[in-house]
């Protein structure tokens, strides 16, 4: 026997939305109205970790940066799904033990190509 939801049950969660978006608006508008206006060059200058500002921000530079970081996100997520094979062993018996072998033997192969392209050297 299911039950079907009534719009009455999702009340707390609209609820609990406008009392979110609210807060958020009020900030905003009371930052706005309560803050200093006084603006000075040193406030309008760009600030970076106390370092001063040099030359024009939109210059290239390696790609190697943001391969580096979606090969760390790659691998980062596959360790994540590590984790419920580790937590469910022994439910999971020889077959799960199977599946994870095979998933350890793609994320190697992965990684082993990378390795080959050279996508990890900083030369």
């Amino acid at each position: 026997m299911e039950t079907q939801s009534v719009p009455v049950d999702f009340l707390p969660i609209i609820i609990q939305v406008i009392v979110a978006l609210g807060f958020v608006v009020v900030t905003l508008i009371a930052t706005h109205f309560l803050g200093p206006r006084r603006k000075t060059k040193d406030k309008l200058e760009t600030f970076e970790a106390g370092i001063k500002t040099i030359g024009n921000a939109r210059q290239p530079f390696s790609i190697k940066y943001f391969l580096v970081a979606i090969l760390f996100v790659l691998f980062d997520i596959e360790v994540i799904f590590m984790y419920p094979w580790a937590v469910n062993f022994r439910e999971l018996g020889m077959t799960g033990m199977v599946e994870m072998f095979i998933f350890m033997g793609t994320l190697l192969l992965g990684f082993i190509y990378v390795i080959k392209k050279k996508a990890l050297d900083w030369n």
